[in-house]
């Protein structure tokens, strides 16, 4: 059902293009006043705008309605399942549990046993001065 109405759908909306550019503008009526009546036209002089107009209208609204109506076709549409959903993924069993050795830790350094950094010498020069 949604199918045929996708294709009537698309068929209004070419129809719709077709009347809509078959259509003349406001102003072509000033060129039919200089000798290029329509009056000759298959639907008289002022036939053919109603007709077109008419048509025009008609195929909007039912361009309309068949919007409508694929929209609640589209909000019907339940979640279907993904492709990782069909996929079976079979369980592993857990690793057996290994038991790692306590390395033994440094001792910790006493604030009384951290080596003193010898300062650089008031001099200003930065360089430690060399041991005589």
């Amino acid at each position: 059902m949604q199918t045929i109405l996708v294709i009537f759908h698309l068929f209004l909306a070419l129809g719709l293009v077709g009347l809509v550019l078959m259509q003349h503008g406001k102003g072509a009526d000033a060129g039919a006043a200089f000798g290029a009546g329509a009056s000759g036209t298959v639907f008289g002089a002022t036939g053919a705008a109603n007709f077109l107009s008419r048509a025009t209208a008609a195929l909007a609204t039912l361009f309309f309605i068949t919007s409508m109506a694929l929209a609640w076709f589209a909000m019907q549409v339940t979640e279907q399942k993904g492709l990782m959903d069909s996929v079976s993924v079979p369980v592993e069993e857990a690793a057996p549990e290994v038991q790692i050795p306590v390395t033994p830790q440094a001792p910790i350094a006493q604030p009384s046993e951290v080596p003193v950094i010898p300062q650089p010498s008031a001099a200003g020069s930065g360089v430690p001065e060399a041991a005589e």
